[in-house]
């Protein structure tokens, strides 16, 4: 069964909590204060697309293609990244909440994070060379094994990154910011 293609469409507080949005091909649409929470948005295809002030948080997004998008002032908490097609995978976050979501192995060369809530989110293993987390709440974030060369931390805070496990190299820290790679030592700094 073909997937309709749908292109150039705005859809604007739209509920797909308890009807999902139908399976298609969306390329260039935006989808502005739409609520999402706890549905499927598995097997989509989105390529070029916005996602603004929408509530994702908990929603199936396994085996979807996210393609040059977009999302800014959104909720998207519980989130499995890994779960998605990582083929052509790229978007980028603005003034989000990504609480509690996954990037478990992924690879997001240059990948940009501005602004966003990232409690306890998983980084584990992931390749994230060059990548941008400013102004960003990294309380309680899983850095093991990860790529975080040439990154930049320079307005990042509440981190906690092991120095021995992951690649840091080249990766930008503020002064008053490199209690976050200590952490770990339990030592005091003053």
């Amino acid at each position: 069964m073909n997937k309709p293609f749908i292109t150039d469409k705005t859809f604007k507080n739209e509920d797909y909590t308890q009807i999902a949005l139908v399976k298609g091909e969306y390329e260039n649409c935006i989808f502005e204060g739409c609520n999402f929470e706890g549905s499927y948005l598995d097997n989509q295809n989105f390529m070029e697309c916005e996602f603004i002030d929408c509530n994702l948080s908990n929603t199936n997004i396994t085996n979807t293609t996210f393609n040059e998008i977009t999302f800014s002032h959104c909720k998207m908490m519980g989130l499995k990244f890994e779960q998605c097609n990582d083929f052509l995978m790229a978007f980028s976050f603005l003034d989000c909440n990504l609480d509690f979501s996954s990037f478990y192995g992924l690879r997001l060369k240059k990948q940009q994070f501005v602004n966003c809530k990232m409690n306890k989110v998983d980084f584990s293993e992931s390749k994230l060379p060059e990548a941008n987390f400013d102004n960003c709440n990294l309380d309680g974030a899983i850095f093991q094994q990860t790529n975080l060369e040439k990154a930049n931390f320079e307005t990042a805070f509440n981190f906690s990154i092991n120095p021995e496990i992951n690649n840091i190299k080249k990766a930008v820290f503020t002064k008053d910011k490199l209690i976050g790679l200590l952490r770990k030592y339990d030592i005091v700094v003053k």
